[in-house]
């Protein structure tokens, strides 16, 4: 029976995604063509033996159109009958991507291929894709929810108000975030994940001097009058500290089989055990990575108890403490070395860059289980669980 296996990842240190950050001069299509060229130098593969890559990307515009993965497996110097692929599943964009891929393999369809992502979002802009004066819901939408639906941000104040959370929790867990990356990159836990650029070696945005004080002096970053009418039990309490930054990076994932792997003298590094994506209410958005977390267990036939490891999105934190609540996870296990709002969050990379940061620490760690889930707009998230080797 066919497996999956992960038997190289990688990403670019996480820059800051403004006209100053640290990767603000580097077009999209090279960011991501770097960890392309890195992810086959570490792993020694030929490139020519690529059945295929897909790649995630949420702001397919501009400097980021035109199927940017194809893009970059030419800038990387693969061959020309190397494939590529761009795919949208907004935030979780590249985590579907290896959900492509590693289906993909247990298929038959592909011997190896390669899951990424890219964004650029100092250079292209969130939100840039749709035109000024156009409607990307149609008028189906509209009728279906008359009151319309929000932003991401109200979609996390309407969380953190469900799930009762106060402003002091919500940064506690974004001073953890902070404080578990700046001790990962001190201890050296990065260094093989990452590929320098551009002089940029470690993430951008992780403030390991930031205290309560400091995120507790910090305005609400999504406060709006006509959306605090509609909801009046909003109390406001989202703020740039407890949210992910603006990013720019890439991050990309070798997968292959183990045959494939042990022909070629490749030393996996986790297998790809289950999958799962849901839906969920459009209107809070973000809480997909609930059901999507119960689904994926039960495809697996495992329990919570069994994994030793999650890696939750931390898009907001409103959304990894609402998940921890309703499931019961121990948070001593959840984002061991930090998350998006420490490390950053360039939406088309963060599926993968997410992967990447998990199988490393499940090596380090020595984990048998790891699940890894992402809430996205719209009201989608996606989860899949990979296994030690």
């Amino acid at each position: 029976m066919r497996d999956a296996v992960i038997v190289e990842a990688v990403r670019t240190p996480i820059g800051k995604g403004k006209p100053n950050g640290a990767l603000a001069h580097v077009h999209p299509v090279e960011l991501l063509a770097h960890t392309l060229r890195t992810l086959v130098e570490r792993s020694g593969v030929d490139p020519a033996l690529i059945d295929d890559v897909i790649g995630g990307t949420v702001t397919q515009v501009g400097e980021q159109s035109v199927n940017i993965t194809r893009q970059a497996v030419l800038s990387a110097g693969f061959p020309d009958a190397v494939p590529a692929t761009t795919v949208d599943r907004q935030c979780g964009s590249s985590q579907q991507a290896v959900h492509f891929a590693a289906q993909g393999v247990l298929a038959g369809a592909y011997d190896m291929v390669v899951a990424c992502g890219v964004e650029s979002m100092g250079r292209v802009p969130m939100g840039s894709a749709v035109l000024p004066g156009t409607d990307p819901f149609g008028p189906g939408v509209a009728r279906r929810y008359p009151e319309g639906l929000v932003p991401q941000g109200i979609s996390a104040e309407l969380i953190a108000t469900k799930w009762s959370m106060t402003r002091e929790a919500l940064d506690d867990f974004a001073l953890s975030s902070h404080h578990k990356a700046a001790a990962a990159w001190d201890a050296g836990l990065f260094d093989a994940e990452t590929a320098p650029l551009e002089g940029l070696v470690r993430d951008e945005c992780i403030r390991p001097g930031s205290t309560p004080e400091i995120l507790a002096g910090l305005k609400p970053a999504y406060y709006d009058p006509g959306f605090a009418e509609r909801f009046p039990q909003i109390e406001w309490n989202i703020t740039a500290g407890n949210a992910s930054p603006i990013n720019d990076g890439a991050s990309a994932v070798l997968i292959t089989s183990s045959e494939t792997a042990a022909r070629l003298g490749l030393r996996p590094l986790a297998r790809l055990h289950s999958f799962a994506v849901t839906g969920s209410d459009p209107l809070l958005m973000l809480t997909g990575v609930i059901p999507a977390t119960e689904k994926v267990l039960h495809r697996a036939g495992l329990t919570l108890a069994d994994i030793d490891l999650f890696e939750v999105n931390e898009a907001f934190s409103s959304v990894v403490l609402a998940w921890q609540q309703e499931l019961g996870a121990d948070l001593a296990k959840v984002n061991v070395h930090g998350g998006a709002i420490a490390i950053g969050h360039p939406l088309g990379a963060s599926g993968t860059r997410l992967t990447t940061t998990l199988v490393h620490a499940m090596r380090e760690q020595g984990a048998r289980y790891a699940l890894q889930t992402m809430c996205e707009a719209g009201g989608l998230a996606n989860a899949m669980i990979l296994e030690g080797l």
